[in-house]
């Protein structure tokens, strides 16, 4: 296992005005599961196929541990990658397809054989070892893609969108299995997505670009809670993020027929007389008069959850606006509502750079900090107890005692 560092790693296509990888600065840790997800275009599968060998470096270097790979041959670098078109051999058996790289390598047949039946059982694939790839589901081949890496026991397992030709439910299924396969073989991932959905529900650590540039690397709780700019806090979460720009006023923002408070301290760290206010759908909820008024367009009902797509006139400006509302709810489509913040604004965002400004901590960050000093005094209290008791148990012992002459002269 290995560590992977890019260090202002950089590619600039031949005749391109811009980089398509434009110095990227991130470490991998050994055995971590990280994500690389962004939209379409954004570098995520170049800055891959860049730490595979398969992309030149323009600037900067790759490393994986402590080994300088930026001008080494891809077959050198102690990789495995499975691609997005499983790229499986279609005349060989999937025992022969997982086992191919290793025959080239010139290993023995029978830990050939060894190394393929411990990935198969790893995998579930072990009914389907004689079968050939058109004899298999869509899921299955993926498998064997990802065995056929596997068997490999490389240093780092390079992936890219691996699952986006599977359908919606055998995505949701695999991409457990691939998450649990990797802890359980502990090596150093990177993963490249564009569905965020699956890049939170996966990765350790989540690294979000954005034309080339990293825009963030976090947790995946992090990235939701404390997104760095108004890229990442569009991108991250779904339904998306609110994103409206409201006017500044005395003490806050102006939030339709009411004042959002803002601390004075926060807003001063802007020059605009407007601010990026980010809201998520849990945020909002339903008032009689107070906050903007949003007109209904579609209430979408997910059996446990429903949210509320509607259309608010804010500033002059007509905007989307998502809230997630209770599951059994009488709206309509075309019905009018007030939504308003509760427990106030989390999310600002400078209008000309998109820059974070508020560095307030989440809340499940406070309610943690809040319940550390209570249970610190909670056992201070449970060990002063033992010592009240020590001291009062003394006499209870010598009054028994007392009592014995007064048995005898009876």
């Amino acid at each position: 296992m290995a560590s992977v560092t890019f260090e202002k790693a950089t590619r600039i296509y031949p005749g391109g005005t811009r980089p398509a990888v434009d110095q990227v600065q991130l470490t991998v840790k050994d055995g971590e599961f990280l994500v690389l997800v962004g939209p379409s275009g954004c570098g995520k599968t170049t800055t891959l196929r860049m730490l595979a060998g398969l992309e030149e470096v323009n600037e900067g270097r790759i490393l994986i541990g402590d080994r300088d790979v930026t001008q080494v041959p891809p077959k050198d670098r102690d990789i495995a990658m499975v691609f997005q078109n499983y790229a499986l051999y279609p005349h060989m058996t999937v025992a022969e397809n997982m086992g191919f790289a290793l025959k080239i390598a010139g290993v023995k047949k029978d830990e050939r054989a060894a190394r393929v039946l411990e990935a198969a059982k790893l995998l579930d694939l072990e009914p389907y070892l004689d079968r050939k790839p058109k004899a298999l589901s869509g899921g299955q081949r993926q498998r064997v893609a990802m065995g056929r890496a596997i068997v490999r026991k490389p240093e780092v397992f390079l992936m890219d969108e691996p699952l986006s030709n599977l359908d919606a439910k055998l995505r949701v299924a695999t991409r457990t299995q691939i998450a649990s396969l990797q802890r359980r073989l502990g090596v150093t991932t990177v993963y490249v997505t564009h569905d965020q959905v699956e890049a939170m529900t996966m990765g350790d650590r989540v690294a979000v670009l954005k034309d080339g540039v990293l825009q963030q690397v976090d947790t995946p709780r992090a990235l939701y809670e404390r997104p760095a700019n108004v890229f990442v806090a569009g991108f991250i979460g779904s339904p998306a993020m609110n994103l409206l720009t409201l006017n500044i006023t005395a003490g806050g923002v102006k939030f339709g027929n009411s004042t959002i408070k803002i601390d004075s301290a926060v807003l001063a760290k802007t020059k605009e007389k407007t601010v990026t206010v980010g809201l998520r759908p849990e945020d909002l909820v339903i008032t009689k008069s107070d906050g903007i008024a949003v007109e209904v367009d579609v209430i979408e009902e997910l059996g446990a959850d429903a949210f509320l797509y509607g259309s608010a006139v804010i500033e002059g400006k007509k905007t989307d606006v998502i809230a997630r509302i209770g599951s059994i709810s009488s709206l309509r489509s075309g019905d009018k509502v007030f939504l308003k913040p509760q427990g106030g604004i989390t999310h600002l965002f400078d209008v000309k750079n998109g820059a974070r400004l508020n560095n307030d901590v989440p809340a499940t960050a406070k309610k943690a900090a809040a319940a550390k000093p209570a249970a610190k005094t909670a056992t201070k209290k449970v060990a002063a107890k033992p010592a009240a008791k020590k001291v009062a148990a003394k006499p209870s012992v010598k009054k028994p005692a007392a009592k014995k002459p007064a048995a005898k002269k009876k």
